[in-house]
């Protein structure tokens, strides 16, 4: 099949719901679906603002990444105990393997938690029996990344990373988040040479409410290799140069850049032009209990919206993804292997090199 395009083409859909793909952003705190959040409360005595899970769907409605956050950080009070942390991961994954995902990198917002008095002696063990389950019953790859909070203070974000230490054999990385307005990734230099000097994989958010500046700073002063969003770099064309150059992914969150307004609707999307500039552009989901759908419904939104997709570029984002990720070499080549060889018995060609 040539590389026609894919709006509304159901058979290319098919061929991206059932694609192996990697989830390299994804928050676990942000797939708190409403109902269980009920059910948390319910278990712990807590009381919420609205009356039941319909009503706060539909305060899922947001002007800006603030109001959005404001929610998030209330809903993370029903999560109290290791059972809680264990359902939220578990119900994760099992979504994620129902979409193809075989290698799920997840965010975990420690201070969100320890500041409530929910200590890494309660999240942790849950979280790395959930990824041993996933990993023993559902054939998925798992490791977490550690998220220090931008809005608080770097001095907050070290006394979480040392926190951490008795557990570091249940993560991989560091990452940064919250708020980027008025929070660049310079604040951050002392915490990130700190991981680097543990041995940390890093990446951070920049460059989806905050300017391109904030993507160089990343690259440029925290010394990451992968940048979250990234989607202002279009706004800097030495900056986009640079990053297809250097072979810096961008994990893309399409329905969360609709949801909090980076962009007005799915079809004035750029990522098109992150493709076209050669930069390995990635898809996931975010917080996908907020911003309407996990990483197929990206993909479907996506590539329904924007009729100058086709198949090459489905094929690309999916491989991007899986070479992006932080696990071993031999791993990746395998699932480059079976996404091959899905995409020809799926009818498509497997195109040639990016430009």
């Amino acid at each position: 099949m040539s590389n026609h395009s894919a709006a509304a083409d159901a058979a290319l859909l098919a061929a991206l719901r059932t694609a192996p793909k990697a989830e390299l952003h994804l928050h676990l705190e942000g797939t708190l679906e409403p109902e269980m959040a009920f059910a948390l409360a319910q278990r712990h005595g807590v009381a919420l603002r609205w009356p039941d899970a319909q009503a706060l769907r539909a305060a899922y409605a947001f002007d800006d990444l603030q109001g959005f956050l404001e929610l998030y950080y209330a809903g993370c009070d029903v999560l109290r105990s290791e059972d809680d942390f264990f359902a939220l991961a578990w119900a994760y994954f099992r979504r994620a393997a129902a979409d193809g995902v075989v290698r799920a990198e997840v965010f975990v917002d420690p201070q969100s938690h320890t500041a409530r008095g929910v200590d890494f002696a309660v999240f942790m063990p849950a979280l790395a029996r959930a990824a041993q389950r996933a990993h023993d019953e559902l054939g998925l790859s798992v490791d977490y990344i550690l998220c220090a909070l931008r809005h608080l203070s770097e001095d907050d974000a070290l006394a979480m990373l040392e926190a951490s230490r008795p557990w570091a054999a249940h993560y991989i990385g560091l990452g940064l988040d919250s708020s980027e307005r008025g929070h660049p990734p310079a604040k951050f230099a002392r915490l990130f040479a700190r991981a680097r000097a543990l041995g940390l994989r890093l990446v951070a958010h920049a460059g989806e409410e905050g300017p391109a500046a904030y993507v160089a700073e990343a690259l440029d002063l925290l010394g990451v290799e992968r940048i979250d969003h990234g989607v202002r770099a279009l706004d800097d064309t030495a900056l986009l140069r640079r990053l297809a150059r250097e072979r810096v992914p961008l994990t893309v969150c399409p329905l969360s850049n609709v949801r909090l307004r980076v962009y007005p609707d799915m079809a004035a999307h750029r990522l098109p032009e992150l493709l076209r500039a050669g930069v390995v552009a990635t898809v996931h989901s975010d917080d996908p209990a907020y911003f309407g759908g996990y990483v197929n419904a990206n993909y479907e939104a996506l590539f329904t919206a924007q009729a100058q997709l086709g198949a090459d570029d489905a094929y690309r984002l999916l491989r991007n993804g899986l070479q992006a990720s932080f696990a071993p070499a031999a791993q990746i080549e395998d699932w480059i292997a079976r996404l091959d060889a899905h995409w020809q018995a799926c009818g498509y060609t497997l195109p040639g090199p990016a430009h």
